[in-house]
């Protein structure tokens, strides 16, 4: 397998452990926004894995260990929502109050320093405005949430 592959791997499985880290201190403030936030996650996670799986293959992976690597990576979310409920559990309040604001920044960041410049590459004045709308829906969601 190239680098590229072993390179998407390694931020995968951090960026699943962040999702799993969201999910964990997001069921501990509720179940509603426990939902809401696995739904959010699901539907970023969908397109997110697919193209990873298309990255290993051209990495030169085969169907199934690509598969079997991206399932390896899904494991990182369920030690990121240990984690989380473990920070709860301690009694270590500040640990568990930083973790949904820590993770949804770092979504937020994620999303604009991948999609901004490439709305700006690619796309005209109104395609790019429109771009930018559902951005900024995303981030009202995100806050809707916490």
């Amino acid at each position: 397998m190239a680098v590229s592959g072993y390179l998407n791997l390694a931020a995968d499985a951090a960026h699943n452990l962040t999702d799993g880290l969201a999910l964990g201190a997001a069921f501990r403030g509720g179940p509603a926004r426990g939902w809401l936030t696995a739904l959010a996650v699901l539907l970023h996670e969908l397109p997110h894995e697919l193209g990873d799986l298309a990255l290993l293959l051209r990495a030169g992976c085969s169907k199934r260990k690509a598969m079997l690597l991206q399932l390896l990576t899904a494991l990182a979310a369920l030690a990121g929502a240990a984690c989380s409920l473990l920070a709860e559990g301690s009694g270590s309040s500040g640990a568990f109050a930083g973790i949904l604001p820590f993770t949804a920044g770092g979504f937020i960041y994620l999303g604009t320093v991948s999609v901004i410049p490439e709305i700006l590459r690619n796309s005209g004045p109104f395609p790019a405005f429109l771009q930018l709308l559902a951005l900024l829906a995303g981030v009202a969601m995100m806050l809707l949430i916490a």
